[in-house]
This record gives C-alpha cells, sequence and structure tokens, in this order.
C-alpha cells in the first residue's frame, strides 16, 4: 500500500471515532491504541528559509500483546507528513519518527530494538517543553542524542521494583554509515558508528527530579576524514545533567550538556562552510505556569557554544530567548504563539555557514488525538 493512501487510511479511521477515542482494541490482554495530531503553523521571520507554512499531520499506533503472565510484547510506529508541499512536488516530507518492538519483563524492564530516541533525550526532553521552539540542542539522527537508527534499549522503572522513582536505561546503537555517491541515504551529519549510552534519572518526588545521560560512540571514516586539518578525534562523546521541578501548576527545567567530536554546524552542502565542533557546551532552561482556565505562558533561553570551527575558534551556533504561550480549549484543542528572540550577531561565520540570525514567531493551532 502506498503511503498516501495509508495516510487518508490513517485519517479516516480518526474522523470517525469520537474525539478521543484512540483506543481501537482491547481483548484478551491484547490491545492497540491509535495516537496522533494535526498542526496547522505557520513561520514568520525575514530570513526566508525560516518564513511560511509549517503545517503537518503526525500519527502513529502503540500496541500491547500479553505473552505470558509477567511478559507483554510492545510496539510503537510514529510518522511524519507535512503539508506544506503542492500535491506532487517531491522532498522529504513524509517519513518514519519512530518504530520499534520489545518485550516487557514485569519489574526486570523492558528490552526493544529499531527506531527510538537515544538515552541522551531522557534528560534532553524535561526542556523539549517550549509550544514550538526550544530542545534545539537534541539533533535528530546525531548518535544518540535524538531520535535514531539502530538502537538497542533496555529500561528499568522503579528500579527493580525496589526503589520508586528510580529509573536506569543502557542503550547501544549500531552503525549506520553514509551511502556512496548517487545512492541516496544519509548524509555526513547524519551517520555514526557503533556506540553505548546510558541515563539514570531519580523523582525525588514533590516534583522534582533529576537525571543524568552519557554516550560514546565510534565515528565513521568519513566524519574523521571530512576536514584533514582538524576534528580527527574517533570517537563522539556526550554527557547531559538535568533538574526538572513539575507541580503545583509550576514547570521549571535546567539542562546542561557537552559534547565531544558530535555536535554538527553549518549546511552540510557544498554551498556553506560546515563540519563536527571539537566540543560543544549546550545549556537550556524552561519555566511554564499553567492558570486554570488553560493558558500557559511560557519563557525560556537556550545557547549552544561551540569550540573549534573549521577556523579553529569558537562560536555561538544558537543563541536565543523563547516567550509563548499556549491556551487548552480541552484536551484535544489547543492554540499557540511561541516567539523566538535570536541573540545571534551576524558576522564572518554565520554568513559562512548559513546559520540564521533572525527572529521567528510562530502561530497555530493543534488538533490531538
Amino acid at each position: 500500500m502506498k503511503l498516501q493512501y495509508l495516510s487518508v487510511l490513517v485519517s479516516a479511521m480518526v474522523m470517525a471515532g469520537s474525539a478521543g477515542a484512540a483506543e481501537v482494541y482491547n481483548k484478551d490482554g491484547n490491545k492497540l491504541d491509535l495516537f496522533g495530531k494535526l498542526n496547522g503553523m505557520r513561520y514568520m521571520s525575514s530570513d526566508d528559509a525560516k518564513n511560511g507554512d509549517r503545517s503537518f499531520i503526525r500519527y502513529g499506533f502503540k500496541g500491547e500483546a500479553q505473552l505470558s503472565e509477567g511478559f507483554t510484547g510492545f510496539g510503537t510506529w510514529e510518522q511524519d507528513v507535512g503539508l506544506n508541499q503542492a500535491e506532487g512536488e517531491s522532498g522529504r516530507s513524509n517519513f518514519t519518527r519512530l518504530g520499534f518492538a520489545g518485550i516487557k519483563f514485569a519489574d526486570a524492564g523492558s528490552i526493544d530494538y529499531g527506531r527510538n530516541y537515544g538515552v541522551l533525550y531522557d534528560v534532553g526532553a524535561w526542556t523539549d517543553m517550549m509550544p514550538e521552539f526550544g530542545g534545539d540542542t537534541t539533533v535528530t539522527d546525531n548518535f544518540m542524542t535524538g531520535r535514531a537508527n539502530g538502537v538497542f534499549t533496555y529500561r528499568n522503572t522503579n528500579f527493580f521494583g525496589l526503589v520508586d522513582g528510580l529509573n536506569v536505561a543502557l542503550q547501544y546503537q549500531g552503525k549506520n554509515d553514509t551511502k556512496g555517491e548517487g545512492k541516496g541515504g544519509r548524509g555526513l551529519n547524519e551517520a555514526n558508528g557503533d556506540g553505548y549510552g546510558l541515563s539514570v534519572t531519580y523523582d525525588f518526588g514533590n516534583g522534582v527530579s533529576a537525571g543524568a545521560a552519557y554516550t560514546s560512540s565510534n565515528r565513521t571514516l568519513a566524519q574523521r576524514m571530512m576536514n584533514s586539518a582538524r576534528n580527527e578525534g574517533k570517537r563522539a562523546e556526550a554527557y547531559s545533567v538535568g533538574l526538572k521541578y513539575d507541580a503545583d501548576n509550576l514547570y521549571l527545567a535546567a539542562l546542561y550538556s557537552e559534547t565531544r567530536n558530535m555536535t554538527p554546524y553549518g549546511d552540510f552542502s557544498d554551498k556553506a562552510q560546515h563540519g563536527f565542533a571539537d566540543k560543544a557546551h549546550n545549556l537550556e532552561l524552561v519555566a511554564q505556569y499553567a492558570l486554570d482556565f488553560g493558558l500557559r505562558p511560557s519563557i525560556g533561553y537556550l545557547q549552544s557554544h561551540i569550540d573549534g570551527d573549521y577556523q579553529g575558534k569558537s562560536q555561538d551556533i544558537k543563541k536565543y530567548i523563547e516567550v509563548g504561550a499556549s491556551y487548552n480549549f480541552n484536551k484535544n484543542m489547543l492554540t499557540f504563539i511561541d516567539y523566538r528572540i535570536n541573540l545571534l550577531s551576524k558576522n564572518d561565520f554565520t554568513r559562512d555557514t548559513q546559520i540564521s540570525t533572525d527572529n521567528i514567531l510562530a502561530l497555530g493551532m493543534t488538533y490531538m488525538f
């Protein structure tokens, strides 16, 4: 079945049910739930590359199968379809965000394999809470920072049932190399060698949580040779630490992370300077308050500072203040506004790497199911 026909089928299934009726099957310990959202959104910016329609639909399913007493199989699939292209226009508007399957062994934990979030996002998710922006130091298909291919993950919640609130994850990622010229596939900034990672989070109670994560991966030969003058390190490493407070309608989160030979910068094409930073220092802060009538104001700050660009210099590649708000009409419908105040200055580095220095205003409405 072609992807566009599958998209129509899933949309029809959603429209046929009542709002919030995501469960489509539940019998004898086996169940299947549909989920998704339709986001009508527009960016407004002086930068033409950041200006225009950004609407999309995102949908998927989560399934569980009772295998035996204490053993449960599970699987998740999530697809993203852009709604801002003309019919028949080519481009990467359809892509799979997640797709993994696994088994849960009661208090012993769970294992799964496929396309899933890297363990660094176990902490990174805490600051990725702004209405539209935020979480920009989490890079998709950048080792185990964000969503990633070929990851085998072991998770244990409440530490074998012995310590409430203590969660541990171990992860292995297999090699995903670049394709040869003319064969398509992933680019240098999306490739990775074999690697591993771990995360630990602890809920202290009263809304306070702390977490830490670490990953280490081999770099591919092409990544090490892309610029013979520098950044020839064999391994890409990262660690992150975070704090979160979520209680009494108040949400506060802070994240600090460092990477080595991992963080990409610039447009990875022949049109701009680009590469991997020797080191990157990332800071994310967010504060939100949920008012009783559905309004949730948000303010945040994000900075990514690198040491060792293509000239061996230190630069800011991301730096902005976020001010926004969302309003929930009910559990299925919300509207939002988010303003990203860019603090980067135009200079030789931002021009050479084609990094935007303009502000962005995002306006949107979201239907969720």
